[in-house]
């Protein structure tokens, strides 16, 4: 048990296919295996549930449905990885829900945990509002381009209304190309900084087809580092590419990308 309460922190966007689920997998995994924290991570998307899968849980027993149908106490639905941190996977659930009744039920892990993460569905319905009320804090994952950054500005007024603080965006699946909007584009339209820039790679498409987060499967890729810098962030800790040609590449460049220094400027509001 932690000595003091750990918090919630819910991952949201109202567009499937942006990397939801495997930005909560790998942040996850890198929080327990990099940082040594107590993790758990939860499956709120009651619709279309599917982060067992990214583990390679199918078909479990018991599940957060159960939790919340009041069957079995949330500490009864929790699995333990192999790499040390804790998965709470979801079973679609047809019947309406209470968005309040998962904050009701999952809170007291908090107790338990250093980060508590959760997994939110993309629709802007009851679903999404249960993780809206049952976290400490929001990030949004979002792409550079107009349909996405259309229900990302939704999901931002929407976390607003609900006054649950938004820390930032992560920007997920970025080719770097010309016609992808820009950092300051997005930022300036959300009123949020961007935290996380993840560029389009094939060893996160492999790491998925393997049920591993990439940060587990692939350590040096560059989405596994960037999903490590940002999982430090959220932590107030700092994580320096120990890749040898990043660290020289740093070492001559004298350009300070915006989601490093928006991720300092998270580190020491944490450190506070």
């Amino acid at each position: 048990m932690t000595s003091e309460k750990g918090k919630i922190v819910g991952i949201i966007s109202l567009k499937g296919g942006v990397g939801k689920t495997t930005t909560v997998a790998n942040l996850g995994a890198a929080l327990a295996s990099e940082f040594g924290k107590k993790v758990l991570v939860i499956d709120a998307n009651f619709s279309a549930p599917n982060l067992g899968l990214h583990f390679g849980l199918v078909n479990p027993k018991v599940t957060l449905h159960d939790v919340l149908l009041d069957k079995v106490t949330a500490d009864k639905a929790i699995y333990e990885h192999e790499n040390g941190f804790h998965i709470m996977p979801a079973a679609y659930l047809s019947k309406k829900i209470d968005p309040f009744k998962l904050k009701k039920k999952i809170n007291y892990l908090k107790d338990h945990y250093d980060v508590i993460l959760i997994d939110s569905s993309p629709n802007l319905n009851n679903e999404i509002l249960a993780t809206m009320v049952a976290s400490d804090e929001l990030f949004v994952v979002t792409s550079p381009d107009y349909p996405t950054l259309s229900t990302t500005l939704r999901a931002v007024r929407l976390a607003k209304q609900r006054k649950t603080p938004i820390k930032g965006l992560i920007l997920n699946k970025v080719f770097n190309k010309k016609f992808e909007l820009s950092i300051n584009d997005i930022e300036q339209a959300a009123g949020v900084p961007v935290v996380s820039v993840l560029t389009q790679d094939v060893k996160v498409v492999e790491s998925v087809a393997h049920t591993t987060p990439v940060t587990l499967h692939s350590p040096k890729a560059n989405p596994a580092v960037e999903y490590k810098k940002l999982a430090a962030s959220l932590i107030g800790e700092n994580y320096k590419d120990p890749r040898f040609f990043s660290r020289v590449k740093n070492m001559f460049s004298k350009d300070v990308s915006k989601d490093s220094v928006n991720r300092l400027l998270m580190e020491n509001e944490k450190k506070k």
